[in-house]
């Protein structure tokens, strides 16, 4: 399900990060709006923000990318929990 995507070093605008994720599909997307999305500083702390209960789900994300619709997307590199 998951896709690697190319991340310009050179540039600052889309970048690899560690994030808490909602999502109520029980997890079958790999892109998110970015209003689903909370940024965290590193994995430990995206894990620990976790909820999976409420559908809260720690994962490795990069972004944001603006999409083709205007929306900013983050694109899921792998689930944390």
């Amino acid at each position: 399900m998951t896709k690697p995507y190319p991340i310009d070093p050179d540039s600052e605008l889309v970048n690899e990060s560690y994030a808490v994720v909602y999502t109520p599909r029980r997890r079958r997307r790999d892109r998110f709006p970015e209003n689903c999305v909370a940024v965290f500083a590193d994995e430990k702390e995206a894990r620990a923000q976790a909820r999976p209960e409420e559908h809260y789900y720690a994962a490795r994300v990069v972004g944001p990318s603006r999409s083709s619709e205007g929306y900013m997307l983050f694109y899921l590199l792998e689930w944390l929990v």
